[in-house]
């Protein structure tokens, strides 16, 4: 018996076959899980359709996440065919390549703006859909950050700064969401060849660095975050909520 048996979820964010938000796609689909998914636009429903529909996904839908009727729209037709929702999964990141490479003191404003909306609003505005949908039976949201957050990564920027709010983000709605059963949390993965990635200046300095220093010695694989995810997913992470849980072969616990 699958540990996600009769749940039904929602995906944002796959990129493709090699993204981590597929990864969790498939750990979860693995365990009983019925999923939707979406995509930003014509060029990443090519990639995206094939995936949902080879597991057989009744959902695969548009959905422009900084605009809300497209948001409304969605949850309306998820409403309609799944009845009720037990998992969200926010994977959605986005900043201008030119605001990742150089100082964070040259930040634009615009370029501040929309990667505030896109990477840490967002998780807000997707979630107040859902919340309804959930409410009385609870639910599980997850988001993806990283530890750059926290401490200071190269060209890392103003994504930094959003996955700082993104967090925070988690934490507060936790504890609003805390009363209806539903639990929100956030998983830190290390460095991992992504498309998303493609985009930071100096990433294989990154993942050679990463493997490096990490307890492990390794770097970690997307699979590992959807095993995790699926944990986070399930009843056995029933009492876990506003978190951040890093996989990142232990990286973030290394000083000098």
């Amino acid at each position: 018996m699958g540990l996600l048996n009769g749940k039904k979820g929602i995906i944002f964010g796959v990129a493709n076959e090699r993204s981590i938000a597929w990864a969790i796609a498939e750990a979860l689909y693995k365990e009983g899980a019925e999923l939707a998914f979406t995509y930003a636009g014509e060029i990443l429903e090519k990639r995206v359709r094939p995936l949902a529909e080879g597991i057989g996904s009744k959902i695969i839908e548009r959905c422009d996440v900084t605009r809300d009727e497209e948001i409304e729209t969605l949850f309306n037709k998820v409403r309609d065919t799944f009845g009720t929702l037990d998992v969200l999964v926010h994977s959605i990141a986005f900043a201008n390549k030119d605001e990742l490479q150089g100082e964070y003191l040259n930040t634009s404003r615009e370029g501040f703006r929309i990667a505030m909306d896109i990477s840490a609003y967002s998780l807000v505005a997707v979630t107040r859909y859902a919340t309804p949908l959930m409410a009385g039976q609870g639910g599980s949201i997850i988001t993806l950050t990283y530890y750059g957050a926290e401490k200071v990564v190269s060209n890392y920027n103003v994504m930094g700064v959003a996955k700082a709010a993104l967090e925070a983000s988690v934490r507060y709605l936790a504890a609003d969401l805390g009363p209806k059963g539903i639990r929100v949390n956030a998983i830190s993965p290390g460095p991992i060849k992504t498309l998303a990635a493609a985009g930071i200046s100096g990433f294989r300095d990154m993942l050679h660095h990463a493997a490096e220093k990490a307890p492990l010695k390794r770097n970690i694989l997307a699979e590992e975050v959807g095993k995790t995810a699926l944990y986070l997913c399930s009843d056995l992470a029933s009492g876990v909520t506003g978190e951040v849980i890093y996989v990142d072969g232990g990286y973030n616990i290394m000083g000098m």
